[in-house]
């Protein structure tokens, strides 16, 4: 297969998702197969979760780094470009490196039927292992168990916060989700979690004990104070800062703590401050402008830590929101938050179409006695929301991943200022 240029490139390794989701590993084993087995060379982290992932992956990430390794870090999904996925000391890969992956792989992607996830999933393993990575982060993309990533044979697991979404595929029960996260849990190898619903620790604990997995419980962070710039917080006696905002970042960040001391157990605290006070990890509570803000909180749990942020550290001011979602999602749960919580609301869509469009959310949040203003583009829903905030109020565009390009663009941001 021959491409004229990156567009083209990446349009065919998005014609991928025509094949939909796969919970299995068997097309990813026969890829990588096809490729070395490049996994098997390298030292890995694995982490699930519902919530949280990322930033816990990018506050771990930011520290090995600190401590002078070569890491990879292997994220989804992105917010601009698709090379954010794949990076090494926090740099992405290149359109070079993705075109030679694909041009070799390409006929054995199209044997086995890869999907776009299994595909994206050996294409990082692949550049890690080129790449020769000390050590590589690897997020789930659905789940645990049947998630693409769950091929690896990992140094250690990490499971964060466990909450409902994704029902479709991982079951409607906390229950039924935390089985599939715990299926990453491998035979002796360590589990870092931290306290949480009690039926999801049930279900870690036993899993880790069929597993024979030491599991770990990172302590609950204590005197969190959050800023809009910092978020502060204890651990026993030791003080520790982030820059990410809020205070489940600050669990976040307790769960990386506790999974680097386990890597690294000489680490001083020290270390792990100054990395933590440089960190950058786009749309999670990110200022755009002095009133308005960008996460992309998509579920229940999410929005509800996002609006507690909010109302925590501007409890004089109104919040108004702009909010557009995917489809998969279940709005019902949400509704009732954003009712108590928005003075106003504006809802949109993406130019794309990979969004609820803004006419038919506005309907479903009206049946539901939520009373909102459809706009018909970002650009229009930012004009509006900087007017919402003159009267003396906070901005937040949330909800979803992929109104960030035409969100920066209105903020007339480069996104590379958001490179880890």
């Amino acid at each position: 297969m021959s491409w004229s240029s990156i567009s083209e490139t990446l349009e065919s390794l998005f014609s991928l998702e025509r094949l939909g989701v796969k919970m299995g590993l068997e097309h990813t084993e026969k890829l990588l197969s096809t490729l070395g087995n490049p996994q098997r060379n390298l030292t890995l982290i694995h982490i699930a979760g519902t919530n949280g992932k990322g930033s816990t992956s990018a506050h771990i990430e930011c520290v090995l780094r600190g401590l002078g390794k070569k890491v990879g870090l292997y994220t989804s999904p992105h917010l601009v470009r698709f090379n954010e996925r794949i990076r090494v000391n926090g740099i992405p890969i290149t359109n070079q490196e993705i075109e030679s992956f694909l041009k070799k792989s390409w006929t054995n992607i199209n044997e086995i039927k890869s999907t776009f996830f299994e595909t994206t999933t050996a294409m990082a393993l692949s550049h890690f292992n080129l790449k020769k990575v000390d050590i590589a982060i690897i997020e789930t993309g659905l789940g645990g168990r049947l998630d693409s990533t769950n091929i690896i044979n990992p140094l250690l697991t990490i499971i964060t916060s466990v909450a409902m979404d994704h029902m479709e595929i991982l079951g409607d029960t906390i229950e039924a989700i935390s089985f599939e996260k715990a299926g990453i849990v491998k035979k002796g190898v360590p589990l870092i979690t931290f306290e949480q619903n009690k039926t999801v620790m049930n279900v870690l604990n036993e899993t880790a004990t069929q597993k024979k997995a030491e599991m770990y419980i990172a302590n609950s962070p204590q005197n969190i104070k959050a800023s809009s710039s910092n978020t502060y917080f204890n651990l026993g006696e030791t003080k520790y800062k982030t820059a990410l905002l809020g205070r489940h970042q600050a669990q976040n960040a307790s769960l990386a703590i506790t999974a680097l001391k386990v890597i690294e157990p000489g680490i001083s605290n020290y270390s792990i401050n100054d990395s933590f006070s440089q960190l950058r990890w786009a749309g999670r509570l990110e200022k755009l402008s002095p009133d308005i803000f960008y996460d992309v909180a998509h579920n229940l749990s999410g929005i509800k830590a996002m609006v507690n942020f909010f109302t925590e550290l501007y409890p004089d001011k109104y919040l108004y929101g702009l909010f557009a979602i995917k489809g998969d999602k279940d709005l019902h749960l949400v509704i009732r938050t954003l009712m108590q919580s928005f003075k106003g609301l504006l809802v949109t869509s993406d130019k794309k179409g990979l969004l609820v469009p803004e006419l038919k959310l506005s309907q479903i949040l009206n049946k539901n006695g939520l009373s909102n203003q459809p706009v018909s583009s970002v650009k229009q829903g930012v004009y509006e929301l900087k007017k919402l905030t003159k009267n003396n109020g906070i901005g937040i565009i949330f909800g979803t991943h992929y109104l960030a390009e035409e969100i920066y663009k209105e903020f007339d941001l480069l996104f590379d200022r958001a490179l880890i």
